[in-house]
């Protein structure tokens, strides 16, 4: 006999049953840890190329440079600045292009579906680009200390300018990425970026005019370039080391905040 004709209401799974829990939210730095190691494989084998013309192109540099600058503070600025450019060029120049072009093909989409906090996809994606910057910029700080005759004692040094000017940078290159409508403009941006780290960061300071001196100033990666460059110093004045390093890392905080700010507004349009 049926259950309504005995005056009882037939039996509900979902009421015998408690409602399955939510998976816990990913946290963020196993979700950043991944992230990083999927940009790090994706960038060692379409990268390397462009890290190779990076780095020529900042040895060149100083080679032209060699035949206008004998030695003194102008050479310690010209390989600091150098240096440093390589960084410039793969976190600034090649991250623009790259989330310009994550934007425009919808790749934003894939990312918004995925359990990831989008601090962890900036950061991780940055992280992955300022990594590959280190042998070019190994490489061009020993080439010319060689080429000018600077010591090379002091170029452990690198091991925080590169991370934190690469933040600094990277920050930037995303943000300049993910808020250009275009990826051609995200590209034009990222080139004018480059530039911008090449002539105000591998150009002597004195010899700068006032106003661009100032453009200077608020350039992320000049911070990293004045930390490398003071330690060719027979005496490096290591107080004002920290304190450029310091600033550097202020400005590469607020940078991938600020990219951090323009991943989520992306990835809701």
């Amino acid at each position: 006999m049926p259950a309504a004709a005995l005056g009882h209401e037939p039996a509900r799974d979902a009421e015998d049953h408690d409602a399955a829990p939510l998976a816990p939210r990913a946290r963020l730095w196993p979700s950043l840890a991944a992230v990083y190691r999927a940009q790090l494989s994706r960038a060692r084998v379409s990268r390397i190329p462009l890290l190779f013309v990076a780095t020529f192109q900042s040895v060149g540099i100083m080679v032209l440079m060699r035949g206008v600058v004998d030695g003194g503070s102008e050479a310690r600025a010209v390989v600091a600045g150098s240096a440093v450019l390589v960084v410039a060029f793969v976190a600034l120049n090649l991250l623009a292009q790259y989330f310009g072009q994550l934007r425009a093909g919808g790749g934003l989409d894939h990312y918004a579906t995925l359990p990831v906090p989008p601090a962890a996809v900036v950061l991780g994606a940055a992280g992955a680009y300022a990594s590959f910057t280190v042998p070019g910029t190994v490489v061009t700080a020993v080439a010319g200390s060689v080429l000018f005759g600077l010591p090379l004692g002091n170029l452990w040094i690198l091991a925080a300018v590169v991370p934190l000017s690469g933040a600094a940078l990277a920050g930037l290159g995303a943000a300049l990425g993910l808020l250009a409508p275009r990826p051609e403009l995200a590209t034009l941006l990222g080139q004018l970026g480059m530039s911008a780290a090449l002539l105000l960061g591998v150009l002597p300071a004195e010899r700068l005019p006032g106003p661009i001196g100032w453009a200077r100033d608020l350039l992320p990666s000049t911070y990293g370039v004045e930390a490398l460059a003071r330690t060719f110093d027979s005496r490096p004045d290591w107080a004002a080391v920290c304190l450029d390093l310091g600033i550097c890392g202020a400005v590469g905080v607020l940078s991938l905040a600020v990219a951090t700010w323009a991943y989520r507004r992306a990835a809701v349009r």
